[in-house]
């Protein structure tokens, strides 16, 4: 007989039964929020994987189309890859669980959650957030849980605790908060320049609700928690450290990562390693961990000189931000680019405009977002770091950073109505030595100002880091973390925002969670940082967009026409719009509201493309003007096409001011002549005459 567990959340009920489904796994929860229903799982293996030095955790996040009474679109018919939403989600899941599991476990462990109906009052990700730390926590893995989720959105002034698909959609704040039992332990935000004192607020406001989650966990767990499991741990012997610190004293590895240059220094570990490789040949067993050992005495050695002596690896002092240089128009042709350089961090961003037609389309559960204009993508080559491997395409962390960038610029993109055009930026990678993310929010802001994007105010980022000693209030706080700092230190605590307000946090975390103080502080930090970025180098570099797109971007002129004459202008079967842009080279676009927006390079293709949509949209009048072409010549007269698919007739006795006796002896096919409307025929034709043409026309 299963158990199931119920508490009100939010106005809705949340309701979990253990024991029900998946029993061969370690742990399992079926979630119920209203009617959205979530199977979250955790499996661990029976022996840790060999000839790793990391935990092997992976999080899946997995969206069935039935969820939603879907088919899934494609040849196939059943889902494939992960979108990205998923992916997102996954990270969102895993980042504040995996510091919560032991430094020293290497058994895999995999946590699945299965989205299996939606209520659109109920965002399944809450129930799959929740599912995953429950499912651990009741199961055998080793785990010092529990940790709870919530998320807060901000509807006229007034905070919403999980809010629905539709609230998610008119709200300021899209906020997610996990904490354990006194900290928090993982926050991820995007925001329509929401002041810092109103983001601290809402993410405690958060934390107080998981406070009632965990109790509820805790219930949980004390009923049907299983005893967790012994594992092998894979920690270094200590024997092994008192060894390397005889032959490599203290003094000499901090000299040894002593440098603002990563190259060198990593070229330094690299020879203390080579020393004590040959010091210990006849050793296997501790020549299988010295690589660990190495990087575990780097990093003491580094996290006591900041914590305690108050020195950075680069020599800056705690709050100091790396060189900062900024350029934009580096690469000739593309509508827009910019490039913004930090320390050893340097990021190209490179904007692309087109039509609103070519606006991401989206195949996911949110009923309500079902394409998206502005897309940012990331990209980190190996290059970058030095290393050489092949590319595979975008990773999570990719995914992650890219979508970390594009909700801190959207707050700050011009309406459709505004700018009709749909927005990609991409950052490519040169150098990497620590938050390349936020450098390429940088790039990409001074980039889009460049294309002549009309974004309300710039925004820059900055990322935080910490390093804690023994006891909550010993803590150490720098500014702008390079690469060395955030493998050793504790936190990446990720801030972008304007001058006004923050429009997007991402906060990793490697310890059990983060006193108030410490998230107060890491916010006030990067504030000032995010200031000075903006006055002192991007305002400096593109103080504001440019006023119109560029030479090689496409320009867009949009007109508005009766709703119910969209057929005429589309024809049978597309005829008509298609030999429109086949005779001027433009992409035309109308929505179902009769909005057109014609989209080109050239203007005067542009302008015809526009007068022939607007003839066409246009009732016929007598006393219009129209510049046709001869198609068609008969023994009565001549048919003048004044729009792609659009003819009227001349009547002979309406060609010239004298009588002819011949058609063809004043016109040929193909001239182009300037006619006036006499209004429809007995036979609804449209009626033309050439002799009455007003000289001035």
């Amino acid at each position: 007989m299963y158990k199931s567990y119920s508490m009100e959340l939010a106005g809705r009920t949340l309701t979990v039964d253990i024991d029900r489904v998946a029993k061969q796994a370690n742990g399992a929860a079926l979630m119920h929020y209203g009617d959205t229903t979530v199977l979250s799982t955790a499996t661990a293996s029976k022996e840790p994987r060999e000839g790793i030095d990391f935990f092997p955790l992976s999080v899946e996040y997995e969206e069935k189309m039935y969820a939603v009474g879907k088919i899934p679109g494609g040849f196939n018919k059943r889902e494939g890859k992960a979108s990205e939403h998923a992916i997102l989600t996954s990270r969102v899941i895993d980042r504040p669980m995996r510091p919560l599991f032991p430094k020293d476990y290497r058994n895999d462990v995999t946590l699945v959650n299965m989205v299996m109906s939606v209520d659109p009052q109920c965002n399944p990700e809450i129930p799959a957030m929740l599912g995953s730390a429950i499912a651990t926590c009741i199961s055998d893995i080793p785990f010092d849980g529990p940790c709870a989720t919530t998320q807060v959105g901000l509807i006229d002034g007034e905070f919403v605790i999980n809010p629905t698909f539709a609230q998610k959609d008119i709200s300021d704040l899209q906020l997610t908060v996990a904490s354990t039992r006194e900290k928090v332990i993982m926050i991820e935000a995007g925001a329509n320049e929401i002041p810092e004192d109103k983001m601290i607020e809402a993410i405690y406001k958060a934390h107080e609700v998981n406070q009632e989650i965990i109790q509820f966990i805790d219930k949980i767990v004390a009923e049907c928690g299983k005893e967790k499991h012994t594992y092998e741990s894979c920690a270094v012997p200590e024997e092994l450290f008192e060894a390397i610190k005889e032959i490599v004293p203290p003094s000499e590895m901090e000299e040894a990562v002593f440098s603002d240059d990563k190259q060198t220094r990593e070229e330094n570990i690299r020879k203390v390693t080579e020393k004590l490789a040959e010091a210990f040949a006849e050793k296997e067993e501790w020549l299988s961990v010295l690589g660990e050992a190495v990087y575990q005495y780097q990093k003491k050695t580094v996290r006591k000189m900041i914590l305690k002596d108050h020195k950075r690896p680069d020599g800056r002092e705690i709050t100091q931000i790396r060189p900062l240089a900024a350029e934009v128009d580096i690469i000739p042709r593309v509508h827009g680019s910019a490039m913004f350089t930090r320390g050893q961090t340097q990021i190209c961003t490179v904007t692309t405009l087109a039509p609103l037609a070519e606006a991401q389309r989206l195949d996911g559960l949110d009923e309500f977002e079902t394409s998206k204009r502005y897309m940012h993508h990331y990209n980190f080559p190996s290059y970058s770091v030095g290393e050489t491997k092949p590319s595979r395409g975008p990773g999570r962390r990719e995914i992650g950073h890219g979508a970390l960038a594009e909700r801190a610029l959207v707050p700050v993109l011009p309406a459709e109505e505004d700018f009709p055009y749909a927005i990609r930026t991409v950052s490519e990678t040169f150098e990497s030595n620590g938050s390349t993310s936020q450098a390429s929010i940088c790039a990409s802001t001074m980039s889009l100002m460049a294309a002549g994007v009309p974004i309300k105010k710039p925004v820059a980022g900055i990322s935080c880091g910490l390093v804690t000693g023994d006891t909550d209030d010993d803590y150490i706080v720098l500014t702008d973390i390079q690469g060395l700092e955030d493998f050793f230190g504790d936190m990446d605590f990720k801030v972008a925002g304007t001058h006004e307000g923050i429009t997007a946090i991402q906060m990793d975390i490697k310890i059990h969670g983060l006193t108030r103080p410490i998230v107060e502080e890491a916010i006030r930090r990067t504030k000032e940082a995010r200031e000075y970025i903006l006055t002192e180098v991007m305002e400096k570099c593109i103080a504001q967009p440019r006023e119109a797109v560029g030479t090689y971007a496409p320009k867009i002129i949009q007109i508005q026409i009766d709703p119910q004459k969209i057929g005429d202008v589309v024809g049978q079967r597309g005829k008509t719009i298609n030999t429109i842009i086949e005779r001027t080279g433009v992409k035309i676009d109308i929505t179902d509201d009769g909005a057109v927006s014609v989209c080109g390079v050239d203007q005067k293709n542009m302008e015809e493309a526009k007068r022939m949509v607007e003839i066409i949209a246009t009732d016929f009048e007598e006393g219009q003007i129209f510049t046709g072409k001869v198609v068609s010549i008969k023994e009565f007269g001549a048919f003048v096409e004044f729009a792609p698919g659009k003819e009227g007739m001349v009547h002979i006795s309406k060609i010239c001011k004298e009588r002819i006796n011949r058609v063809e002896d004043v016109l040929t096919l193909g001239d182009k002549v300037k006619v006036i409307c006499l209004g429809k025929d007995k036979m609804g034709r449209i009626s033309f005459s050439m002799k009455d043409v007003p000289e001035e026309a």
